[in-house]
């Protein structure tokens, strides 16, 4: 029973940061109804920041807690400004074109991993844990590094639930996702909120990078692999769908953990696979997605 939970926590560690980063992908699309890859890149972008920042503060400030703020704060920044940049020169002359969103996108994530393989170099860049050693919880010995990440990860999440369920804005995004068309007769700024709503996205992406990066080997290519789990979450889930993506992202990490653990990881990518295939062939708009 001691093993079941330890893998139940590791599945919910794992799926923390896959939540973060299908939320994102789930916004993208909802709002303008387009498709990011090179949302990997931001995430990627966030730990690589976040990285050269800790290195450049630890001679004045260490590795505490004050370090980790102004860097996590510096990751954030770039990637919104990056965001705000490809937003504006690109996908807001592209909303609800799939095709052209896909070739912007696929160009992008050639475009960044170029630019950061240059600039960052395609060593591992290692981040040190904010708490050290491991601590004793319901018989578990958890790491405190990951039980932090899992701790802020699940607070952030529940924020951003809170956001777009119960405020203005929320509201407004979930009314431009449904019919944009509508919510603008309705007097919602629509480019405005699209902008926002791509802004958020970034920002999910940034943080859910910079929260792994402390327990994951940081490269220019870190995000791949989590681009084809978080758009295989959203697929599952139901493509625009905030519920869709929670629960797409548990069953990833689930399989992942368990199926990993009792096997192989290779047979676990080959279990989220093949779920992949009977849920297209079931219900082909996902769990939560609008038929």
């Amino acid at each position: 029973m001691q093993e079941v939970f330890q893998l139940l926590f590791t599945a919910l560690q794992i799926s923390a940061v896959y939540i973060l980063f299908s939320l994102g992908l789930t916004l993208i699309f909802g709002v303008l109804k387009v498709v990011n890859f090179a949302h990997g890149q931001l995430f990627t972008f966030g730990a690589l920041v976040l990285s050269l920042t800790m290195g450049a503060l630890a001679p004045s400030l260490g590795h505490g807690w004050a370090a980790y703020l102004v860097a996590g704060l510096a990751g954030l920044a770039a990637c919104l400004a990056v965001g705000l940049v490809i937003y504006q020169f690109g996908f807001k002359r592209l909303e609800r074109d799939m095709t052209g969103s896909f070739i912007l996108s696929a160009g992008l994530v050639l475009l960044f991993e170029g630019l950061m393989l240059e600039v960052f170099g395609g060593a591992v860049r290692p981040v040190p844990a904010l708490l050290e050693g491991n601590v004793q919880m319901l018989g578990l010995m958890v790491s405190r590094q990951r039980l932090v990440l899992l701790v802020f990860a699940v607070l952030l999440t529940a924020a951003i639930l809170t956001l777009l369920r119960y405020t203005r804005f929320g509201k407004a995004l979930r009314a431009v996702a449904i019919d944009y068309e509508a919510a603008m007769l309705q007097g919602i700024a629509y480019r405005r909120i699209a902008l926002y709503g791509f802004l958020m996205a970034c920002a999910l992406a940034a943080t859910a990078g910079m929260l792994i990066a402390p327990v994951a080997a940081v490269t220019p290519t870190l995000g791949d692999a989590y681009l084809v789990k978080g758009f295989i979450a959203v697929v599952v889930g139901g493509m625009g769908s905030i519920v869709g993506a929670v629960a797409g992202s548990l069953l990833i990490a689930l399989l992942e953990s368990f199926v990993g653990f009792y096997f192989d990881p290779s047979i676990a990518n080959l279990a989220i696979f093949v779920i992949v295939m009977v849920v297209l062939l079931v219900k082909p708009k996902g769990f939560f997605g609008n038929d």
